[in-house]
């Protein structure tokens, strides 16, 4: 049973969550079972005081079977569904006696639902805790009641951030916020103060289901309140394109049910969730971020028989902007840093801009004076390298050039721990080929970091010709202990993250020759779900950079294979670059102009020297080949081995550079399409904008074979 049941002299039964083979309690159809027949006995118990919920698990309920909602298909189904696991806490929440929800562990989503149907929630003080509604980045709203009970609980304005952000908060921010009633030190002291309120708050309703109940703040029948929801549902719109139903659907619940009784409310949200349940945006979001991402967070692409392990100590060559990044995330998760650069006022430079990612830190969240100045003392700045001595992984993080990266790799190699193992941070330079300035390439391998390093969660990890089982199992060991995603790929051009997040910026300079108009190229671009157009990111990146990284390509490409410098987006960086000197923002412009304290704008000349063609291209045709330039560069990846997991290309493609996540990744678009209509509309693409569209013949093969990726 998922429940046990325990009564003590005073008369209050303690519920403890107790599911049998699971790590963690989940809500699902034994648990509610389980609830419910545990209920029926508190019911026929006589002179009962009250009741306890707690969880004999680390953490309190991780929420609903989020694999029992994937299966979902029938909306209608899914309602009686949800609406039946509503019935069972909403006759818990209206016993005649109190309870109390005891949390000694993290509380999200449908979890947290379940503790606010308890009249009063009691919790640890432990910032480790984590409370939060994180339904809306799976494309789902909180169906368990949050929607209804918090904004009656805190008012309407302030519950709405909690649900569209999806952020996780501590004991503190709850306490603070209105979710939780109370924070103790010890198990013993949350149960005394339990025990002791249930004794002196006998008569306790949830305000909801007292005669007269007001909303904290009004409902949406006061004018400011009516005013404030209109406005933000446009602007979240606006934001989402209508890519995402989830945000919106919160909103109208919100909307709809604040005017309504309980009962018919929580019915609203129930209809709402449904729906999301059985959308295509949801399956793809929960299948990429829940059953993926927990596919690569437990090791799947780490070499298996080798035994986990942790680093106390690491080196950093550079304290630039990739530099001064990974040494704050390896200081911030308790390790020794030694962070090296070409002088000392350099490297002081590069904790000075650590010190001031921690201070912003400390002010917007628990993260206190102390850990500021406790996290700067793991950092040595310098620029003498006989203070790597000790280190167990070196991370060479200079700038994007094969000698520099050579000469430091060589110079640094003397004082690693004979142990050691030496990783490059570098985008599109082959590992095999920087190996080669390491003694020992079995133990050198690829850690690819994204810009900010503080923000971006992903890290692709490169493996060489060379590097061994050993080296792969530390490094993925190491990304995991900075808590970063990892994805691992095998060494080749741009590896998987760059070259097929190059394919959206070519495709937009592509257009802009075709004579499609800025404007419009950007546009598609955020209708596509991408966080900005292409040419905005080429002004961010820098053009010249990415033209450099072409030329590296060309380079390198073998002499069989087609000639890189055709193409049509190579004239238009040679036109930006060397014709007009106009190559992105850092260098005053590029695509756009950056007048100062002023909004950016596109540069007006664009249309002069790139004319408007008379043959318009459909947004529809724009908007696919961002979409299918990207999802078949991907598929040739898996097709070369570059990327051997489809839930690393998935993971990486929406983390690593923006690909829209309610489209589940680049490999999941093609699936979620229809390989064989996938395959159709690619040629159909050929035909008009080029062979770059043709499908990759591992394509031809699944659909013979009724596979999928």
């Amino acid at each position: 049973m998922a429940f046990k049941y325990q009564k003590n002299e005073d008369q209050i039964v303690t519920l403890t969550m107790d599911m049998a083979n699971r790590s963690v309690n989940v809500i699902n159809k034994e648990y509610l079972f389980s609830l419910q027949r545990n209920i029926k006995k508190i019911e026929n118990e006589k002179d009962l005081k009250g009741v306890i919920i707690t969880s004999s698990k680390a953490s309190f309920l991780a929420g609903a079977d989020l694999e029992l909602i994937f299966k979902q298909e029938d909306s209608q189904e899914c309602f009686q569904l949800v609406e039946e696991n509503k019935a069972v806490m909403r006759r818990l929440e209206k016993l005649s006696i109190p309870v109390v929800a005891i949390i000694n562990g993290s509380c999200l989503g449908g979890g947290l639902e379940f503790a606010l149907c308890c009249n009063y929630r009691v919790t640890l003080n432990n910032p480790k805790i984590k409370f939060g509604f994180p339904e809306v980045t799976f494309g789902l709203l909180p169906g368990g009641g949050g929607l209804t009970r918090v904004p009656r609980m805190i008012g309407i304005k302030d519950s709405l951030p909690l649900f569209l952000q999806g952020k996780q908060f501590d004991p503190l921010k709850a306490l603070e916020i209105g979710l939780i009633d109370q924070i103790a030190n010890t198990n013993i002291e949350m149960f005394k103060i339990a025990e002791k309120w249930i004794l002196e708050n006998q008569s306790s309703k949830q305000p909801w289901d007292l005669d007269g109940f007001i909303f904290p703040g009004g409902n949406t029948q006061n004018p400011e309140i009516n005013s404030f929801m209109k406005d933000t549902l446009a602007n979240t719109i606006k934001k989402t394109g209508g890519n995402y139903p989830a945000p919106e659907a919160i909103i109208n619940v919100m909307i709809e049910g604040s005017h309504l009784d309980f009962e018919t409310a929580s019915k609203i949200e129930s209809r709402y969730f449904a729906s999301l349940a059985t959308n295509r945006t949801s399956k793809n979001m929960i299948n990429t971020f829940w059953f993926q991402m927990n596919k690569i967070n437990a090791g799947t692409s780490r070499p298996l028989n080798v035994e986990p392990t942790s680093l106390s100590k690491i080196g950093v060559l550079g304290s630039g902007l990739m530099g001064h990044g990974i040494a704050y995330v390896s200081a911030l998760a308790g390790m020794d840093v030694v962070m090296i650069d070409s002088n000392q006022q350099n490297a002081e430079i590069g904790l000075s801009k650590i010190r001031d990612i921690l201070e912003k830190k400390s002010k917007n969240s628990n993260f206190n004076k102390n850990q500021v100045e406790k996290t700067l003392a793991k950092i040595t700045a310098t620029s003498n390298y006989k203070d790597l001595s000790g280190c167990e992984l070196i991370i060479e993080a200079v700038f994007e050039d094969q000698d520099l990266k050579g000469k430091v790799t060589k110079k640094a190699e003397k004082e690693i721990n004979a142990d050691g193992f030496f990783a490059s941070n570098t985008s599109t330079i082959p590992i095999s080929e920087l190996a080669k300035n390491y003694s020992r390439p079995n133990n050198f391998i690829g850690l690819h970091f994204f810009s900010p390093v503080h923000k971006m969660k992903l890290v692709e990890i490169i493996k060489g010709k060379k590097t061994s089982p050993e080296t792969l199992a530390k490094a993925f060991d190491y990304v995991l202990q900075i808590n970063k995603i990892p994805i691992v790929v095998n060494d080749s051009r741009g590896f998987y993250t760059t070259r097929v997040f190059e394919r959206y910026t070519c495709e937009g300079m592509a257009l802009l020759e075709e004579g499609v108009s800025a404007q419009d190229i950007e546009s598609a671009g955020r209708k596509a779900g991408y966080p900005i157009g292409p040419l905005a990111i080429l002004d961010e990146i820098n053009i010249s950079l990415a033209a450099h990284i072409r030329t590296q390509n060309k380079k390198r490409q073998p002499s069989n294979k087609e000639d890189l410098s055709v193409e049509p987006w190579d004239r238009v960086m040679k036109f930006m670059v060397s014709d007009i000197k106009r190559t992105g923002r850092s260098n005053s412009g590029g695509f756009y102009e950056y007048p100062k304290n002023k909004k950016k704008y596109l540069w007006p000349q664009l249309t002069e020297h790139f004319p408007l063609s008379k043959n318009k291209i459909s947004e529809i045709d724009i908007i696919d080949r961002y979409y299918f330039s990207q999802a078949i560069e991907s598929i040739l990846c898996y097709e070369e081995n570059v990327i051997t997991a489809v839930a690393d290309a998935n993971v990486g493609s929406i983390l690593g550079w923006g690909f829209p996540s309610f489209k589940g990744g680049t490999l999941q678009f093609v699936n979620d399409y229809g390989l064989e209509q996938f395959k159709n509309r690619a040629e159909e693409l050929s035909k008009r904008y080029g062979k770059r569209f043709t499908p990759p013949k591992i394509l031809i093969k699944m659909i013979q074979e009724q596979t999928i990726f």
